[in-house]
């Protein structure tokens, strides 16, 4: 997918869009890979993932909102992945089957080792 393409496609007015595409303006890298998946059992892994960052206390933005549009969601999704340039924020974007929109977007800060 063509970098124009994804910014275009990052209209969004919900926190996690936002930053998305500012991290991806700001220079961030990105990938969408081939394939999809079932929205069903992302919605699952993301909503342990949910329970995992809050027993942490790791910032995230819209995790809550994708684990339920995922839940609601009932074509084929495909994965996308935007990581800040300065590499402190990691963005998954769940997009529809053909490309033509974005499912959902949520960003998980990431921490220092």
């Amino acid at each position: 997918m063509e970098r124009e393409l994804l910014e275009r496609l990052l209209v969004g007015n919900d926190e996690a869009s936002v930053a998305a595409l500012a991290a991806l303006r700001c220079g961030g890298s990105y990938e969408v890979w081939d394939g999809t998946t079932s929205a069903e059992p992302l919605a699952l892994a993301y909503g342990r993932r949910l329970r995992h960052t809050r027993r942490r206390r790791i910032e995230t933005v819209n995790l809550v909102r994708a684990v339920e549009l995922l839940g609601r969601h009932q074509q084929p999704v495909r994965l996308g992945q935007i990581r800040a340039a300065d590499g402190s924020w990691i963005f998954m974007l769940f997009l529809t089957e053909d490309n033509s929109g974005v499912i959902a977007c949520t960003g998980v800060r990431r921490t220092r080792v």
